[in-house]
């Protein structure tokens, strides 16, 4: 028994909900003579992978859905064995390199001269070349986005490169100039109710339409999320009601607990755990983005026009900071003790105004 989200992926260009006048683009794409390298990008939960696998399968047909994991191996220069697993077709293989942290570049550079040196088995594949998927682009070290530009060139005859990435602000230029950049936006709120809907619908269950548009608000434009959300709802109660109560997410819930504690008390000791609150969401592999967006969200609704700009300020820094280093604890810690200085003093100045 599969979840919807994977049950009711869509297979086919034509059959994409929404952004369809991109899904033809993409089509005809396909039928050029000449296929690029593809660097997509956009938000978390707005099709980038699903657009991605209709891709392959205008590309090859139906051969690229028959999947096998795979683990590889590979040695680093200090002859250190890492491995990392893969999904692969006769036709494509799919990894994410960012799994082994600072060795991301050997992987990069073995896996696409191996694959690039492999024929395919099958001689009635329609393209003379393979693909391969690297996700999470973005977060690959600057090593590895410099060989991954020069693999791209040395193999660009037997191998094409698609590329997945949140936002393309950390792809280096090089990389960027040698691939047909997509955006994929996120959907709108009403889109994703309709998507939410049509899903019901092939489920042979009624989804009031107040409940879905409420789904849609809380998933935070994320379509995958909120197809998660919808199908916690029916495991919850059904048959639906329009004022139904929407499951968030647990980690929603912890990081909403985390802001609650940084407001209560501004000291060394609170400090301490929160730290280990925030050591709880990265080990049970929230993305420390996410982290980082929802505990802003809480924080500053606590405060007023003034001191929220002054912590919006803070926060893109810190988050600046995070991104371009290797221990994203360091700068949501460093953030939350900034907060609780400014936090503090805005606290004591109102009281003293007061008085």
């Amino acid at each position: 028994m599969s979840l919807w989200v994977d049950k009711h992926r869509p297979k086919d260009l034509m059959k994409l909900d929404y952004h369809k006048e991109q899904a033809v683009r993409l089509k005809n794409l396909v039928q050029q003579s000449d296929f690029p390298h593809l660097l997509i990008y956009g938000p978390s939960g707005a099709g980038k992978k699903t657009r991605v696998m209709c891709l392959l399968r205008e590309l090859y047909g139906s051969g690229v859905e028959r999947l096998r994991q795979e683990t590889m191996n590979f040695t680093t220069p200090s002859n250190k064995k890492i491995e990392i697993m893969t999904v692969s077709s006769n036709y494509h293989i799919e990894v994410n390199p960012t799994d082994v942290g600072i060795h991301d570049r050997v992987v990069i550079m073995d896996l696409v001269k191996n694959v690039a040196q492999t024929h395919q088995i099958d001689s009635n594949g329609q393209r003379e070349f393979k693909v391969v998927i690297l996700n999470e682009v973005d977060d690959l070290t600057k090593d590895a986005q410099h060989a991954l530009r020069r693999t791209m060139e040395k193999y660009v005859a037997t191998c094409r490169l698609i590329l997945i990435a949140n936002s393309i602000s950390r792809v280096i230029p090089a990389i960027r100039s040698r691939c047909l950049t997509i955006s994929v936006p996120a959907p709108t709120e009403s889109e994703i109710a309709t998507v939410l809907q049509l899903v019901c619908k092939k489920e042979c269950l009624s989804l009031p339409n107040d409940l879905a548009l409420r789904i849609a608000k809380s998933a935070d434009r994320n379509l995958r999320r909120a197809l998660l959300m919808c199908e916690a709802c029916k495991v919850q109660q059904y048959p639906f009601t329009p004022d139904q109560k929407v499951p968030e997410p647990d980690w929603q819930t912890f990081i909403r607990e985390t802001a609650s504690m940084i407001l209560s008390e501004q000291s060394p000791k609170k400090l301490c755990e929160v730290r280990q609150k925030l050591y709880e969401l990265i080990i049970h592999g929230i993305p420390t983005e996410t982290i980082f967006s929802g505990l802003l969200k809480e924080l500053v609704r606590n405060c007023d026009m003034t001191l929220k700009c002054q912590v919006a300020s803070y926060a893109a820094r810190y988050e600046h900071r995070m991104r371009l280093g290797n221990k994203p604890i360091f700068h949501l810690e460093a953030f939350v003790a900034k907060f609780m200085a400014i936090y503090k003093k805005f606290m004591e100045e109102s009281l003293g105004d007061m008085f």
